[in-house]
């Protein structure tokens, strides 16, 4: 036994004296060896070890309370643990990283994850808010900012980015995504996944990406979390996965399975999706891990008899890592015994795992992200710079009617009412890591931080939104009865040149399982606004929400509405920005906004049906009672200047496989300020082997013009833009016509056509 532990002294001595000689990252070859050394050296049951995550349910840093963690604190020595998620603090990380360093025979580091969805300690704008910024750049950095906050906290690995493509307002946790269209998520994931883990993993500033939720979730049938999804290849495979194989492209470290089931399948034993597709036809080498226990529900899906028949079904469908799970470590051992498992199959789950370890530099330092250093370099203060910059960004400008905003210098009594406006804890919206609860700058305070000594600014609540203690495990208990502070809040109205009106969502309300049968603005909020309206028709409605909502009186009847999500940290401020026209707002929505909740799901890429349109004929596809199109479409965002587009310029009518056509559309900012415009580019495939949508986004530009200035600005189409998944279950171009439509949004488009042969 001596002789073996100076091997392995020996052993991890050679690594960490070889990185830190070559101090880049090691190769793939290397890093291969190392890890079939490691593989090579490992009993069955270390190898399942690895195979197991457990959440840090206690205090890491003193005894272990209970039997359950007592027993977990001994497997961690044994070595019989490969990650922990929710340990948090330098100290409790290190701690965990002793136990498993300092007792196990082995010594094989572990990874800490945790759910660092839109900041750590400052909070950016939630995803489905952050997307409509269409600004990749900026999302990379918050994704930096992110990492580096999270990693001088002992965290390693975030559940993040969140690329399910969602059509369904209802779903709560479309607010932890970007929104409906796959081109525009998968660009966001990307961005994401650059930001997380940078250009080497083994930076101690870069974490671990996670590719979430393989697949289907955001589909989930009547907008209901968890719920099962009925699709088609054709729609799993042109809507639902192009995120995800952009995501395995861009090297993400890890993917997340889904709680859902698929047709059929739960998407935690769907051999399809994990053995064929991620990790056969898109030759990814990460690792994947299962959604909270998503592997021991399979029993109540009534697809596995128990916990052992389940850990059977996920490892042969490749699900590598168990999350809080308990059937990898109950199950495997037994299953390789009777011969239902095969040990390969677990090689390859460990490979993986130690794979992502190696290249993270846990095995050259397993202590490098517990490491108080770090956390004495974060420049906060930089972090909250560029949270308003990002925030303000994401501000999607509804309406603007006669020009009530920016305000004007004229308005010296400004009315702040609502149950937002004076909230600091909303803004930091749902999945808020470590983000400090009541943190965030007001609405009300940033309306005051901007204006001056001889503007007024008055505040009324006019109601609460709700009642009760509020928290991740507990949603807001909505006030649907109480308008005692509504003549208060109109009196002071009634005094005011203007008002800005502060309604929407609690930070509670959209999130996961927080899926909602009306979409509207709940509680009280809809009479408070139309007796403010009623009192005062300067009105400035700011909306504070993470998900689309239905807002079709406002829209109809208050003359500016602002879309403000939760913007994080600097909300208040941001905000204020925009509204006193210190930023010129320009961003986009990534997600429809309906007329109706009976029109969801709703998305701008859509197909026809044999009967598209008639208005004058009952037996069409559309509603008798309501519109079929979106209030406030994909893509749509109005700014305080104006912006023309002149006619589409193609270099060539005709294409083929071996030629490109360059699209010019002239840009002039015909307005009097400098402004930034999303000049979006769709295509649509008129006749193919399948069904196509009458549009689809494949390529966008951000652009900023002085007033009177004209850009020119150039796409090109390719091939591979035309291709997609057809009748023969493959992607390829097909010959045919096409047309190319440009505009500011999904509905207001410049059309031009061309052939491709």
């Amino acid at each position: 036994m001596k002789k073996f532990s100076i091997l392995i002294i020996c052993l991890f001595g050679y690594f960490s004296t070889q990185a830190q000689s070559s101090k880049i990252p090691s190769s793939v070859e290397n890093v291969e060896k190392k890890v079939d050394s490691v593989l090579s050296l490992m009993t069955l049951e270390e190898k399942i070890g690895q195979m197991v995550q457990y959440s840090g349910t206690w205090d890491l840093t003193g005894p272990a309370s209970g039997d359950k963690n007592q027993y977990r604190k001994e497997q961690l020595k044994k070595g019989l643990v490969g990650s922990m998620l929710n340990v948090l603090s330098i100290e409790a990380t290190r701690e965990a990283q002793k136990l498993v360093m300092e007792n196990s025979r082995i010594k094989i580091p572990l990874m800490i994850g945790y759910d660092v969805i839109h900041g750590y300690k400052t909070i950016f704008p939630v995803p489905l808010g952050e997307t409509a910024s269409w600004d990749l750049e900026a999302m990379e950095e918050t994704a930096r900012i992110s990492a580096v906050e999270a990693a001088a906290d002992g965290v390693n690995w975030t559940f993040s980015p969140m690329i399910d493509v969602s059509r369904d307002a209802r779903w709560g946790r479309i607010m932890e995504g970007s929104g409906e269209d796959p081109f525009l998520t998968a660009q966001v994931a990307v961005a994401k996944i650059k930001g997380y883990q940078g250009t080497d993993l083994s930076d101690p500033n870069t974490i671990a990406a996670t590719a979430k939720h393989f697949a289907g979730y955001g589909f989930a049938e009547a907008g209901r979390d968890y719920n099962t999804v009925n699709v088609g290849d054709n729609q799993l495979h042109n809507t639902i996965l192009p995120p995800f194989k952009a995501a395995a492209k861009a090297g993400v470290a890890t993917f997340m399975n889904s709680f859902n089931d698929l047709d059929g399948t739960p998407a935690t034993g769907s051999k399809y999706l994990q053995r064929e597709i991620l990790k056969g036809d898109w030759n990814w080498d990460g690792f994947i891990v299962s959604d909270w226990a998503s592997i021991a529900e399979m029993r109540d899906h009534g697809f596995a008899e128990d916990l052992t028949h389940a850990a059977e079904i996920a490892i042969k469908a490749g699900s590598d890592m168990d999350m809080e799970g308990g059937a990898y470590e109950t199950g495997l051992v037994e299953l390789l015994q009777e011969g239902k498992v095969d040990e390969e199959l677990i090689n390859d789950a460990v490979r993986r795992i130690l794979r992502v370890k190696f290249k993270l530099g846990l095995f050259e330092d397993p202590y490098r992200y517990s490491n108080p250093e770090m956390a004495e370099k974060i420049d906060f203060q930089e972090h909250r710079k560029v949270a308003r910059e990002v925030a303000k960004k994401s501000i999607v400008l509804l309406k603007n009617e006669k020009s009530l905003l920016p305000l004007a210098s004229s308005v010296k009594n400004i009315a702040v009412i609502g149950p937002l406006a004076d909230d600091k804890n909303t803004p930091i919206g749902n999945w808020r890591a470590q983000g400090e609860a009541n943190s965030a700058v007001s609405i009300l305070e940033g309306v005051k931080n901007a204006v001056g000594k001889n503007v007024k600014v008055t505040y009324a609540k006019g109601a609460d939104l709700g009642v009760g203690e509020r928290s991740f495990l507990k949603p807001l208990e909505i006030n649907t009865t109480d308008k005692s502070g509504f003549k208060a809040a109109v009196e002071v109205a009634k005094k005011a040149d203007l008002v800005i009106l502060a309604l929407g969502e609690d930070a509670f309300q959209s999130g996961e399982g927080r899926s909602q049968v009306n979409i509207g603005l709940a509680g009280v909020q809809k009479e408070l606004m139309q007796e403010i309206y009623a009192a005062n028709k300067n009105v400035v409605l700011v909306l504070q929400n993470g998900r689309p909502l239905e807002i079709s009186w406002a829209a109809e009847n208050i003359p500016a509405i602002v879309m403000a999500w939760q913007l994080g940290t600097e909300s208040g401020n941001a905000i204020a920005d925009v509204l006193f026209g210190k930023y010129n707002p320009s961003g986009k929505l990534p997600v429809s906004f309906p007329r109706a909740v009976g029109q969801e799901p709703l998305y701008y890429n859509q197909k026809n049906t044999g009967r598209p349109s008639n208005p004058t004929d009952v037996t069409y596809s559309a509603y008798t009672d309501e519109r079929r199109d979106a209030l406030y479409p994909f893509g749509f965002g109005l700014s305080y200047t104006t912006f023309e587009y002149g006619d589409l310029e193609l270099s060539s009518e005709e294409m083929d496989h071996n030629s490109e056509i360059t699209v010019t559309v002239p840009v002039k900012n015909t307005g009097k300020v400098k402004g930034k415009e999303v000049v979006q580019l769709y295509l649509r495939d008129m006749v193919a082997t399948t069904t196509r949508p009458v549009k689809e986004l494949k390529a966008f530009e951000l652009v900023e013009l002085q007033p009177g200035e004209t850009k020119e600005v150039k796409f090109t189409i390719t091939e591979e833009m035309l291709q997609f998944y057809n009748a023969d279950k493959e992607w390829a171009s097909e010959e045919g016509e096409f047309q190319v439509m440009v505009g500011g949004n999904s509905r207001d488009l410049k059309v031009e056509s061309f052939r491709f042969n």
